[in-house]
């Protein structure tokens, strides 16, 4: 397996993790029970947390993503 696909999963596995923080947005709107409510704001907080390092690993490996960000800080 070379870069790019490397890159390719890094990517897929981004949007996953986007797409699993807009759930638990939605749930989270969603609920009127503020333990559940808590509960599932830590974990969407996790997800971010794995957006961060999906991102920066990103920004390391592929040199043009790693270029807009600079361009985009």
């Amino acid at each position: 397996m070379g870069e790019h696909e490397d890159w390719a999963m890094a990517r897929q596995s981004l949007i996953e993790e986007l797409d699993a923080i807009n759930k638990y947005q939605a749930r989270i709107d969603a609920t009127k029970d503020g333990s559940l409510k808590k509960v599932l704001q830590h974990n969407m907080d996790e997800e971010k947390e794995h957006v961060a390092m999906l991102v920066e690993w990103l920004r390391k490996k592929d040199p043009t993503q790693g270029e807009m960000f600079k361009e985009h800080d």
